[in-house]
């Protein structure tokens, strides 16, 4: 299939061809969810934890004797019933990733390219390069392109003056090509590609 490349200023500029290999699969939910949710489980950083009796300070004392107090009999002032005491199956320090097969990361990333063509919300662009690090200039063209919350992805190489400029507007975030991932796509509602990332994704996923 065909896409219109545009500039900066909104004008059509040429068209690039698009793998229908990539981009006119048939998204599934279910395949795009598993991958979000193993996105979410690696970044998670499982650091959470309480105590248990043998990490609690204290005595080891037996508080008082076995019979005859009145009260119920006990070992350990340590112990999850009392004030200050150890937590029964309490969280531990872990980490919350698992494994996911490459070939099914691969058609997740595909799935979600998909998704966005066939939805009408890709935008093919020539370049993402600036002349001066200026939010001000960059916030005119996105105007002009109707762009308001965007994912937008170049070659391997950003240019520098566009990634200074677009990092100060809300709901803009720029990426490399090998920074492309199914959470980020899915997140924004516009993917804005470089003729430079289209040909490096297609050459990295066909």
């Amino acid at each position: 299939m065909k896409a219109t490349v545009k500039n900066l200023e909104n004008k059509e500029v040429g068209t690039i061809e698009l793998m229908d290999s990539i981009f006119a699969l048939e998204p599934r939910r279910d395949i795009l969810a598993r991958m979000v949710n193993y996105q979410l489980a690696k970044r998670r950083s499982g650091n959470h934890a309480a105590k248990g009796i043998s990490q609690i300070n204290g005595t080891t004392k037996k508080p008082w004797a076995q019979k005859g107090t009145g009260h119920a009999r006990q070992g350990s002032l340590r112990s999850p019933q009392f004030r200050k005491g150890a937590v029964i199956f309490g969280p531990v320090v872990r980490d919350h990733a698992h494994d996911m097969p490459k070939k099914v990361r691969q058609m997740a990333l595909c799935m979600a390219l998909a998704s966005k063509q066939q939805e009408g919300k890709l935008l093919v662009i020539d370049e993402a390069k600036l002349a001066e690090h200026k939010t001000k200039t960059l916030v005119k063209k996105f105007e002009k392109m109707g762009v308001v919350s965007a994912l937008i992805v170049d070659g391997s190489n950003l240019d520098e003056n566009f990634v200074k400029a677009a990092s100060n507007i809300p709901h803009i975030d720029v990426l490399p090509e090998q920074g492309a991932n199914v959470y980020d796509i899915l997140r924004c509602d516009l993917l804005v590609l470089t003729k430079n990332a289209v040909e490096q994704l297609q050459e990295r996923l066909k």
